[in-house]
């Protein structure tokens, strides 16, 4: 097995942010960014080291629950089934009872690319990098944006855009109480059969020889490839567009090790 470190970091807003921030929109967020880099200036920094021995292909699960409020704090659990990071409410802190607001929080994890994820329960953006693994996608209240996955993928109960590309499928897409546009972008090597339902939207293809057909209203099915795997998407208030997944030519030694 592969050991790896895992690097959690919470970067806190505090203060005057929060203040200025409950005045141009209500509630908290949680932007949530997987192999990623961002960083603002003047943050601060809380990090989080840990080693874990995990197994190509473990499950990670990254969650935190929709009706917290307050500043999180982050608990690691590794599992027999996986790796689980959770945000977890906390008692308000003296600046966050005295402004009303909460801090923002910015969680960035780094984690190895042979994994399958699942995340749910952020009020906030979703980034995700490239994993050679599933993806499940729950309860987000905030666009989502995943540059790679593979096998299979699930999203429900989204509250934004989606982008994601699927560099090979063998168990399939299900897409359901989704509202806002979804972007499909499919690597070529991806055979499927797309059935959208329920949808206050349309289909559109980028794909070459992929023609859409529309049966009813709100209804759309397509063969892409030589067919096969499902892609299956209802109750979708936005439109869906099928594209070519484009692979980047170089890539960077973090980005070929996953760390």
């Amino acid at each position: 097995m592969k050991r790896i470190i895992l690097v959690v970091f919470l970067v806190v807003i505090a203060g005057v942010a929060g203040v200025v921030r409950s005045h141009s929109r209500g509630g908290s967020t949680w932007p949530l960014v997987i192999n990623g880099h961002k960083q603002s200036a003047g943050d601060v920094r809380d990090e989080i080291r840990k080693s874990y021995e995990l197994a190509p292909g473990t499950r990670v699960e990254v969650s935190a629950s929709q009706e917290v409020l307050n500043r999180r704090k982050i608990t690691i659990d590794n599992t027999p089934s996986g790796l689980i990071i959770r945000g977890e409410k906390t008692d308000g802190s003296f600046l966050s009872r005295m402004f009303g607001s909460s801090p923002t929080e910015h969680v960035t994890l780094k984690l190895p690319r042979q994994i399958s994820l699942l995340t749910r329960g952020v009020n906030g953006s979703v980034n995700v990098g490239e994993i050679d693994g599933a993806v499940e996608v729950h309860g987000i209240n905030g666009k989502v944006d995943i540059a790679q996955a593979s096998g299979s993928a699930e999203f429900n109960g989204i509250n934004g855009n989606i982008s994601v590309g699927l560099k090979q499928l063998d168990k399939g897409v299900d897409v359901h109480g989704i509202n806002g546009n979804i972007e499909l972008r499919l690597g070529e090597a991806v055979n499927a059969d797309l059935d959208a339902h329920g949808m206050n939207g349309k289909v559109t293809s980028d794909l070459p020889n992929v023609v859409v057909d529309k049966s009813s209203h709100g209804s759309y099915s397509a063969q892409i490839g030589k067919g096969g795997t499902s892609i299956s998407a209802s109750g979708i208030n936005g439109n869906i567009r099928l594209t070519r997944m484009i692979r980047a030519s170089t890539e960077t030694d973090e980005s070929k090790s996953g760390s």
